[in-house]
């Protein structure tokens, strides 16, 4: 069975409503005229443009050969019927099997994300997104080109338990679809939707670089495993957000947006002859270094509640 992907349709609408909060962050909001900078803007739809480009061949070719062959592989046809090589029917197309097949998207998605946050090499590609001290829906679409090629590896194993890949596919556009619209402020909280819903809020922490939000909030439609694992943060309205990363590229260039964490990579591994340090550049969390001289948030984070225990225990 065919499906259209929801991005097909998807890809006009953001246009769309990009114009329409951009028009309106410049007419009518006196406060958030500075929402949308000339040059940031002009880098991210550059960047959403060449991400749409290689994604429709790289979606392609994956779909083809990654997620196809594995559901070949995994859920040959014996007389005629798709069955998974554990033995039970592969899934067909009832509403329940969508639903299912939307809640493991989901659950992929969040570690997914996570890891994109924990592991630095994947990091280096996720930056991109985070990199613009701006949070529109222009920032929606500043999408790192080099995800694309191993996002799919996160997702063949919902094939290879039996989901048709055009199903897949499908719970991916969605997905896709509901990560765009939480880019902006614009939305405030959504009272009992907050309890189960990843909100716009809640992505707004995403991408802050205060220390206190820095890698929360990872899900896609859910907030239920962020809060199950222990890295949901809800919005504190005290708190003036300050959007962006630790080490931005400074550049409004492509290619140095693109480049800057892969570079900053090769620097730190050029410090230290031992090859576990050069590894840990690598793939440890980012901000981690062999001689303290950089820090990893749950570092920071330990230092200075250390730093506060201290201070409460030295005499007035």
């Amino acid at each position: 069975m065919d499906f259209t992907n929801p991005l097909v349709y998807g890809v006009p609408c953001f246009l769309g409503f990009i114009a329409l909060e951009f028009s309106y962050s410049k007419v009518f909001d006196k406060d958030k005229k500075d929402l949308y900078k000339k040059k940031d803007f002009i880098s991210s739809l550059s960047l959403g443009v060449g991400s749409a480009v290689l994604g429709a061949l790289i979606k392609t070719v994956s779909v083809i050969l990654i997620f196809n062959f594995a559901y070949d592989l995994f859920n040959p046809e014996v007389n005629g019927v798709r069955t998974n090589i554990m033995g039970y029917q592969s899934f067909g197309y009832a509403w329940y099997f969508w639903a299912i097949c939307m809640l493991l998207d989901d659950f992929t998605y969040y570690w997914f994300h996570r890891q994109n946050h924990m592991v630095r090499v994947l990091w280096a590609a996720h930056i991109v997104h985070h990199s613009s001290d701006n949070f529109n829906l222009g920032t929606a679409v500043r999408n790192g080109w080099f995800t694309l090629f191993y996002k799919p590896f996160f997702y063949v194993w919902i094939v290879i338990i039996g989901f048709p890949p055009e199903m897949l596919v499908v719970c991916l556009g969605i997905e896709s679809l509901w990560q765009f619209q939480l880019h902006t402020q614009y939305v405030k909280k959504l009272g009992v939707f907050e309890k189960f819903l990843n909100t716009h809020t809640m992505h707004q922490v995403h991408h802050a670089r205060n220390l206190e939000y820095m890698d929360k909030n990872h899900g896609g439609f859910l907030n239920v495993f962020d809060r199950i694992f222990g890295t949901w943060k809800e919005l504190d309205e005290t708190i003036e957000i300050e959007y962006g990363v630790s080490t931005p590229p400074e550049s409004y260039n492509l290619y140095v947006i693109l480049m800057h964490e892969y570079q900053n990579i090769w620097a730190d591994m050029k410090k230290s002859k031992n090859w576990y340090h050069k590894f840990m550049y690598a793939f440890g969390p980012p901000g981690w270094s062999h001689d303290g001289s950089t820090l990893t948030v749950k570092q920071m984070r330990k230092q200075i509640a250390e730093e506060s225990k201290n201070n409460d225990l030295t005499p007035a």
